[in-house]
């Protein structure tokens, strides 16, 4: 069957002349073209940037600066010597070190979320009294479980470290957790390893943990 525009023949049992086609797809695209598309759902903000700092959004990167907004489904990462302060909803506050790479995979400041942290040093922090909101977050070394509560995780003494400063987090990985209380740690040594048990981080692994995220 071959489609023709003819005249004003009838196909399918309705008149068509050529101006009445060409003008209905002129419409369809018009209609396509003024819908709206979809944002991304906010998820916060930066605090602060110290060297280079950046996001990766649906395949473009741009830079990031004070107050840059932050949605779900960023990529966002971290220079050399490089330090970023960011503000997850209302007070949850999440500081990366140096080449560090995290996604903020879900996130809802009333219900919590998930982030996945690739590479570098992280610090979570929400201030005492804060209403617990659970957050989970992944990396190839293990899953951590958080409600409110401010922790350390990332490279430490040649392994993947995970530190509690206060509150109480649980860190599963290998078919096994452990939970830490405020003043302990875990190591795991590779992805995928089990978590060792919980110990009491010496002062001078504490500073240099957090010495990486400030």
């Amino acid at each position: 069957m071959r489609f023709m525009l003819q005249g004003s023949r009838r196909y399918f049992g309705h008149p068509f002349d050529r101006r009445e086609v060409l003008g209905f797809v002129g419409t369809l695209l018009a209609s396509a073209l003024s819908s709206p598309v979809r944002a991304a759902d906010p998820a916060g903000r930066v605090e602060e940037v110290k060297g280079e700092a950046f996001v990766d959004a649906s395949s473009q990167q741009r830079p990031l600066q004070k107050a840059s907004s932050l949605f779900v489904g960023d990529r966002v990462g971290t220079g050399p010597s490089s330090r970023l302060t960011m503000l997850m909803g209302e007070d949850t506050t999440i500081k990366l070190g140096e080449k560090a790479q995290l996604v903020i995979d879900q996130f809802l400041s009333t219900t919590g979320g998930e982030i996945s942290l690739q590479s570098g040093p992280m610090l979570f922090d929400r201030p005492s009294g804060s209403r617990p909101v659970p957050m989970k977050i992944r990396s190839s070394y293990g899953l951590i479980a958080v409600r409110g509560t401010k922790f350390f995780a990332g490279p430490s003494n040649g392994v993947f470290g995970v530190f509690v400063d206060h509150g109480t987090v649980t860190v599963s990985g290998g078919g096994s957790e452990v939970v830490l209380q405020a003043g302990e740690g875990t190591n795991l040594a590779t992805p995928g390893s089990k978590p060792s048990a919980a110990t009491k981080w010496g002062t001078e692994r504490i500073r240099g943990a957090l010495d990486s995220v400030s």
